[in-house]
C-alpha cells in the first residue's frame, strides 16, 4: 500500500495543478490530509492530474472535499472516472448535510437544567396527584367491600414493617434520649437547674423526637422495600399479570401496606417514647443523681405531658400515610430496567424523609398557634 501524497504545481489563471499519488484510501491517508489544507490555502484547483493515483474510496474523497476551498468539476476526473463518482456522491453528501448544531453558551445550558427541573417537577406532581386520586377509590373501594380485603397480606405486611422494625426502633430512640439527657444535664446544672433535664427530656421525645426518629428509619426500611418489591414486580410484569387477571394492583399490593404502615407506626411511636425515655432517665439517674422513681414522678406530676403525648402520637399517622404512599408510588413508577429501579427506590427514601421534616415542620406551626 503506497501512502497517499500530492504535488502543487502552478496552473493557469492563477489556479494550481495538483497531482495526487498514492492510495487515497481510509488506510492510506495519515496526515495528508491536514498539509492538503495548509500548501494550498485559498487557491483554487484548476487542474487534476490522476496518472499516479493508486486507490481511492470514500475516505479520500471527503479528504478532498473538506480541504478544498472549491468543488472540483467533473472535467477534471476525466482520467479516473469512478473515482469522480466517489468524489461527486461525497461532495453532495457533505453538501446536503446540515452544519452541527452550535453549542449552547453558559448561561443557556443553565436556564435549559431549570426549565427542565421545573418541568420534572411538575411532571412528577401530577402522576403523584394520579396515584393519590386511584389510592383514594381503591380505599373507597376495600372499606365498601371488606370481603374483599385480603387479610393475610395485611398480617404479613404488618408484622415486616412493624414488629420486625422494634428492636431497630428501641435502640435508636434509646440513644437519642440518652444524648438529649446528657445535653440537657451538661447544661442546665451550669444554671443551677438540672432538675428540668426531666422535663427536657420527656418534652423532647414524647413531642418530637420519638415520631421523627422512627418515621425516619421506617422511611430507610420501609419506603425503600415497598419501592423495591413493587418496583421488581412491575419490572417481571407480574403487576400487568394481576391486571389481566382482573386483580387491581392497588387492592393486592397498595392497600395491604398502606394499612400496615397505619397501624404499627403508632404503636412504633409509642415503643420509641418508652425507650427514649429509658434511655434518658439512666443519664439522668447515673450523671445527676435523680432515680427513676423521681424522674416518673416528675413525669406524671406534670400536666402538660398528656398534650405533649397526644402532639406525638397524632403525628404518627399521617406520617405513616405519606412513608407508605410514597414507597408503593415509587414502585408503580418503575420501568422495565434495574438503572430505573434503582433510582426509584432512592427517590422513596429520599421524598419520604424530606415530607417528613416538612409535616414536622408544617404540625410545628398549626399547634403553635393552637397553644398546644
Amino acid at each position: 500500500m503506497d501512502v497517499a501524497d500530492f504535488q502543487i504545481e502552478d496552473g493557469p489563471d492563477g489556479g494550481a495543478r495538483l497531482r495526487l499519488t498514492g492510495d487515497w484510501t481510509t488506510m492510506g491517508l495519515a496526515r495528508t490530509a491536514r498539509r492538503l489544507s495548509d500548501d494550498l490555502g485559498d487557491r483554487p484547483v484548476a487542474e487534476l492530474a490522476l496518472d499516479q493515483l493508486g486507490r481511492f474510496d470514500t475516505a479520500g474523497a471527503l479528504a478532498i472535499v473538506q480541504n478544498l476551498s472549491q468543488p472540483l468539476p467533473k472535467t477534471v476526473w476525466r482520467e479516473r472516472p469512478e473515482a469522480g463518482r466517489i468524489y461527486a456522491m461525497v461532495e453532495k453528501l457533505d453538501r446536503e448535510s446540515s452544519a452541527p448544531p452550535k453549542r449552547a453558551g453558559a448561561f443557556t445550558r443553565t436556564f435549559a437544567k431549570i426549565g427542565l427541573g421545573v418541568y420534572d417537577f411538575a411532571a412528577e406532581a401530577v402522576l403523584s396527584l394520579a396515584f393519590l386520586g386511584r389510592l383514594i377509590v381503591a380505599v373507597g373501594s376495600a372499606l365498601k367491600h371488606p370481603g374483599a380485603i385480603r387479610w393475610p397480606a395485611w398480617f404479613s405486611q404488618a408484622e415486616r414493617s412493624g414488629l420486625d422494625a422494634i428492636p431497630i426502633i428501641a435502640v435508636t430512640n434509646f440513644f437519642i434520649g440518652a444524648v438529649i439527657a446528657f445535653l440537657g444535664a451538661n447544661l442546665l446544672t451550669q444554671f443551677g437547674a438540672g432538675v428540668f433535664t426531666v422535663q427536657l427530656v420527656a418534652v423532647s421525645v414524647l413531642r418530637e423526637f420519638a415520631v421523627v426518629i422512627t418515621s425516619v428509619l421506617l422511611a430507610g426500611r420501609s419506603a425503600s422495600s415497598f419501592a423495591a418489591e413493587i418496583g421488581s414486580m412491575r419490572m417481571n410484569q407480574e403487576v400487568d399479570a394481576m391486571q389481566v387477571m382482573g386483580v387491581n394492583p392497588f387492592q393486592a399490593l397498595v392497600i395491604p401496606r398502606l394499612a400496615a404502615m397505619l397501624l404499627m407506626l403508632p404503636l412504633l411511636t409509642f415503643v420509641g417514647m418508652v425507650s427514649g425515655l429509658f434511655g434518658g432517665m439512666l443519664v439522668t439517674w447515673s450523671e445527676l443523681a435523680y432515680g427513676p422513681s423521681f424522674f416518673i414522678q416528675r413525669i406524671t406530676e406534670d400536666p402538660m405531658m398528656d398534650q405533649h403525648l397526644m402532639v406525638g402520637l397524632i403525628k404518627a399517622p399521617v406520617f405513616a400515610v405519606v412513608v407508605a404512599a410514597i414507597g408503593c408510588r415509587q414502585g408503580m413508577s418503575v420501568a422495565g430496567d434495574v438503572e430505573s429501579l434503582g433510582r426509584r427506590v432512592t427517590a422513596a427514601v429520599v421524598q419520604a424523609i424530606f415530607a417528613i421534616i416538612f409535616l414536622d415542620a408544617v404540625f410545628a406551626m398549626i399547634f403553635l398557634e393552637l397553644n398546644l
